[in-house]
């Protein structure tokens, strides 16, 4: 294995940082605020780091797996080490531990906060931490593929490290067109949505930010109370649209948008996903209806806000859910678990290994009334191969072990249960909020500094879709 290689691959990933770093630097020099010198200050360690092994590194196409596992996984953990420096130097709430947990929070679009009050920070530094969510939403990697020219081999297995096992079903592209698919569906979303929020009576500044945030399915607002700060109807509407569209796979929107609209409406996850965020939002409808709120049209608007929000993991509270009935903190739970599509934004266990799940349990089912039957699941009217099956069903089992672990550690550490597994799932999942003390209108402030670490830890697994990380631990036992 090459430490150069890596490093050099690395660096890219640095320099692009930067750049975002230089702008959220100008913001505050055009605001005058305490946050420019922080900001710059990293930028510089940012482009120096990335430069240099740019330049004295010899470009190669020939890269091992190996080596792309540790530029992949290495790049992560660099950019959230890098972002957290403009937040340790700025000092007020962040500590090192908490300017970890912000920064791993944002790049991950996880969206938890250790930020009692959001809106004292400056704007430049309320813009970096919109746009590690940015950066981080379709995948850093992706990002500095799409730009760089044409890397052959080291393009294919960075981006195939980079992206979800999933994400290539009903959607197949040659390596470079795929990436400039999902950039320019991921720009344009963006792009659309800021003019939406400017027409609903948001300033540019904060349409900006809650775009980053909502098509990078991550949640970082500029405003303590979220999205709730606007209480308007058009505001959550054009949120909600760009939530959904943002969790369903990139590829299938593109087809939709340049004609084919029928790969989009014939993709059985995608159906499946659609059935069941209106399912969920029916049930939650009808049991916080008289409870929470008398009208039924009041009743439906928060509902299917906050089922949109965590089922597609992005995060964004119109209201504070702990105090739901615990049947409607239970769908939405069932939502922080399974999220939305591959190949989209969104965290969680993705909805396309919901969907093998289901079709293994009645494949079982059959072969128990039927011994002697050839039972082949399909999706998209495709068989699915028994290694996919077999690979979606042990990830789900490693996922919820995962999260398991993480509730039993917290438990450990003092946190109340409900608190402690809702954090998990929340964070594992990449959603950001959870129930209890770490809710829709709490933070994680009040964790012990051993649990963000741990949290932190989730949240990159989560990211990473687990192996990523446990085989970049494990690397020197690769033969």
């Amino acid at each position: 294995m090459r430490l150069g290689v890596i490093l050099r691959y690395s660096g890219y990933i640095l320099v692009f940082n930067s750049l975002f770093l230089l702008i959220s630097a100008a913001i505050s020099l055009f605001d005058s605020d305490t946050a420019w010198f922080p900001l710059v200050y990293s930028a510089t360690i940012s482009i120096l780091f990335g430069v240099f092994p740019i330049i004295f590194v010899p470009p190669t196409s020939d890269i091992s797996n190996k080596e792309g596992f540790v530029i992949v996984v290495s790049s992560w953990l660099l950019s959230c080490l890098i972002g957290a420096l403009p937040y340790t130097l700025w000092g007020g709430a962040f500590t090192f531990t908490n300017a970890w947990f912000e920064s791993v929070s944002g790049f991950t679009t996880t969206g938890s906060t250790i930020l009692i009050d959001i809106e004292s920070l400056p704007r430049g530094l309320l813009f970096w931490r919109s746009a590690t969510h940015w950066i981080g939403g379709i995948g850093i990697i992706i990002f500095v593929l799409s730009v760089l020219p044409s890397m052959g081999r080291v393009g294919m297995i960075l981006y195939r490290t980079e992206t979800s096992s999933m994400a290539t079903d009903n959607f197949r592209q040659q390596t470079k067109k795929a990436l400039t698919i999902l950039v320019y569906v991921y720009v344009g979303l963006t792009v659309l949505e800021t003019i939406s929020l400017l027409f609903c009576g948001l300033g540019l500044f904060d349409a900006v930010a809650h775009a980053f945030g909502t098509i990078a399915t991550g949640g970082f607002s500029t405003k303590n109370a979220s999205v709730a700060f606007y209480q308007s109807t058009s505001v959550e509407t054009v949120i909600m649209i760009f939530m959904l569209l943002s969790g369903i796979h990139f590829g299938l929107l593109f087809l939709a948008i340049t004609g084919n609209l029928s790969g989009l409406l014939k993709s059985t996850v995608v159906r499946y996903y659609l059935a069941m965020l209106m399912l969920g939002s029916f049930f939650v409808t009808l049991n916080i209806h008289g409870k929470i709120y008398d009208g039924w049209a009041e009743a439906f608007r928060y509902a299917v806000f906050q089922v949109l929000s965590l089922g597609t993991s992005t995060g964004f509270a119109t209201t504070d859910t702990s105090f739901w009935p615990y049947f409607s903190q239970i769908v939405l739970v069932f939502f922080t678990f399974q999220c939305a599509c591959a190949s989209s934004t969104s965290g969680g266990i993705k909805a396309d290994r919901f969907v093998i799940f289901w079709k293994a349990i009645r494949k079982r089912m059959l072969k128990i009334k039927h011994p002697r039957a050839v039972v082949a699941p399909k999706m998209n009217n495709i068989a699915i191969e028994e290694d996919t099956i077999e690979s979606s069903l042990l990830y789900i089992c490693l996922y919820v072990i995962i999260v398991f672990i993480s509730t039993t550690l917290l438990t450990f550490l003092g946190v109340d249960g409900w608190s402690a597994f809702s954090g998990s799932a929340a964070t594992m999942g990449n959603v950001g909020p959870g129930f209890g003390t770490v809710g829709s209108a709490g933070n994680f402030a009040q964790i012990p500094a051993a649990g963000k670490w741990i949290l932190t830890g989730t949240m990159l697994l989560g990211r990473l879709e687990i192996y990523a990380l446990f085989l970049f631990v494990m690397i020197k036992s690769w033969k």
